[in-house]
């Protein structure tokens, strides 16, 4: 494809402008003429005229995106609606490099039951065994892994990699078998007879009909007992038990609504992950998960991610919970009630069962995040809760804390730790002694050292490392009053970066965040809860350890300060050769006049102050 002549922002700005008010979709090009981006609009000239702006209101992915626009093409629509099925399917025709394309890595399930005197059942993806029976195709593996799971424990089949006959009675039996979730034959527990009977129940359970392999397995248990056979009516009896227990703990978890999908999207700096857990005659049947590059526009991208989930899945269900805000949420629904041929409604659960089963999917996308990155799931969990109790956009993987220390006004210092992805990242501490006045005053020293912090971000913003990175989150060790001490100076040099306050009750302890529209209760929040409290405890830990050293040299200072010829600086060199008092008062003459900007006469008098008082 011959490349095009690309466009001036001025001159995309001016083609935007020149467009009508009404509704349609636009196609933006790359310089080779390659379609990059396909979005709708209910009025396409507002809409496309905002990407040849100002870039204030957009994120990264959208100012990458217009950097690489050379020109556009757009196709007017009699009504929005027209407009969001022609997007759909120019976004399946193009698959264009800025919208968000989930890929479809998902493929058939089967379950495999070998054949022979000892048959093995197990999840597989493809059924290419000609020495094997198989149950299937199914769509997801989620569901078909989770059975056979639970067919293993419940008829007390291996779960282990031991081969039969080859394996039989050569060890001893493992866990399994003591806590009743396996019959042991590597130790020759059951017979080859007893063995495929309960592999035929399960391969009944499996294909679904587990109410008549529960009415098979009570036939038999009857007859068994008749027979005097109490140990086998036991098994069975034992069996039975096991498949009503898991028929009730799906029932328990299960959604009141048969047939819904849930979606939630956690995202970090550098990566989102968007998980749906899929129902089906009120149970889980599925858990999907895709990996995605993080969007600014959180109900942007959920409207792109719903969009595009259901162009690679054919079941679209009545109902659709989501974590959170979504553009074009009812143009979304119709659209996706035309696909289903019956209404769907897309909605954000505010309480109850709904709610918890959003609350799972979201934790299980940020377990999934998680793993992704190599962090630990724990703190993952704490940093999610925090983000979500302070309306951050993302979850803050680094934080910055800082807290003020001084002694009724004098030698005051701050402290500055860094959290990072939920743990002490101690390579990034840093201690200020507050210089700009003397006496007590938190804020004005929280002033000054927020100005020199951002100072030196400024200044070396393009290394992007120590002071040239900006945290995703500033906590202080104090109120609304540290907060509002904080922002000014921000503002002022324009830096922005959410800040809050970290308040104590009386005890000294965690009580709520403090912003600057009043107190958030931290109570409710257990992880966030712990979080915060070990980030006020390791800020305040930090900035008393060093006043309490700059204080003790300012201590020794004043001691050396009242001898005769020592000055503050003449103090200072001595303290800084030497380290302490004590070194001070072992040095001979010579070692002391040996300290730049210490005179023979000083050394003397030095020499002599201590000697005589020992």
């Amino acid at each position: 494809m011959p490349e095009i002549t690309p466009l001036t922002t001025e001159e995309l700005r001016k083609k935007a402008m020149r467009l009508p008010l009404d509704p349609g979709v636009y196609l933006m090009k790359d310089k080779r003429g390659t379609v990059i981006y396909v979005g709708k609009a209910k009025a396409l000239k507002n809409r496309v005229s905002q990407y040849f702006g100002s870039h204030k209101n957009h994120g990264v992915k959208v100012i990458k995106m217009v950097e690489n626009v050379a020109d556009f093409d757009y196709i007017l629509t009699d009504s929005e609606f027209e407009a969001l099925v022609l997007e759909c399917s120019l976004i399946k025709q193009y698959s264009p490099k800025y919208n968000i394309l989930l890929k479809d890595s998902k493929g058939y399930s089967y379950i495999k039951i070998t054949k022979g005197e000892w048959p093995k059942i197990s999840a597989v993806y493809k059924n290419d065994d000609k020495n094997a029976d198989y149950i299937g195709p199914f769509t997801g593996s989620f569901s078909v892994t989770n059975s056979v799971d639970e067919a293993l424990k419940i008829f007390k089949l291996p779960q282990c990699t031991k081969v039969f006959p080859r394996d039989l009675k050569k060890s001893r039996p493992c866990l399994n078998y003591f806590i009743s979730q396996c019959s042991a034959p590597c130790a020759g527990k059951i017979t080859a007879e007893e063995y495929r009977e309960s592999v035929a129940d399960a391969v009944a359970f499996l294909k679904g009909d587990s109410a008549d392999a529960v009415a098979d397995m009570k036939r038999r248990m009857e007859e068994a007992a008749e027979n005097l056979e109490f140990e086998k009516a036991a098994k069975l009896r034992d069996r039975i038990n096991a498949v009503k227990k898991i028929n009730s703990k799906q029932k328990v978890s299960s959604a009141s609504v048969k047939e819904q999908d849930v979606f939630a999207l956690v995202s970090e700096n550098e990566r989102s992950c968007l998980n749906v857990l899929r129902f089906l005659n009120g149970k889980l049947i599925e858990s999907e998960f895709f990996i995605i590059d993080p969007s600014d526009d959180k109900a942007e991208a959920r409207r792109e991610l719903i969009r595009s989930f259901y162009t690679i899945r054919d079941r679209v269900p009545p109902k659709i919970s989501v974590d959170g805000e979504v553009n074009d949420s009812e143009l979304l629904s119709d659209w996706l009630s035309s696909l289903a041929g019956r209404k769907v409604t897309i909605y954000r659960p505010q309480k109850g069962e709904q709610l918890q089963l959003s609350e799972m999917c979201k934790n299980n996308a940020i377990e999934k995040l998680m793993q992704y990155s190599g962090r630990p799931s724990k703190q993952a969990a704490a940093l999610n809760e925090l983000a979500s109790l302070l309306g951050l956009k993302a979850i803050p993987d680094y934080i910055e804390a800082y807290d003020i220390s001084h002694t009724a006004g004098s030698d005051n210092v701050g402290g500055m730790i860094v959290f990072k992805g939920g743990v002490p990242f101690k390579a990034g501490y840093k201690r200020f002694a507050v210089k700009g006045f003397d006496g007590q005053d938190d804020y004005a020293s929280m002033a000054e050292i927020a100005e020199r912090r951002f100072k030196e971000y400024l200044e070396n913003k393009d290394s992007g490392e120590g002071f040239g990175k900006l945290p995703d989150l500033i906590l202080l060790d104090g109120g609304a009053g540290q907060v509002h001490a904080f922002l000014p100076v921000m503002e002022k040099l324009g830096v922005s970066v959410p800040v809050f306050g970290m308040v104590k009750d009386s005890h000294h302890r965690t009580r709520a965040i403090a912003s600057d529209g009043g107190e958030i209760a931290l109570t409710s929040k257990r992880k966030a809860f712990t979080l915060v409290s070990s980030i006020q405890e390791e800020v305040h830990r930090f900035a008393v350890s060093y006043h309490h050293k700059k204080h003790s040299a300012s201590s020794f200072s004043s001691t050396l300060t009242e001898i005769e010829g020592v000055g503050p600086a003449r103090a200072k060199a001595l303290l800084k050769h030497f380290k302490t008092i004590s070194a001070i008062k072992e040095a001979s003459v010579d070692e002391l006049k040996a300290v730049k900007g210490v005179s023979e006469p000083s050394a003397h008098a030095v020499y002599k102050y201590f000697h005589e008082k020992m």
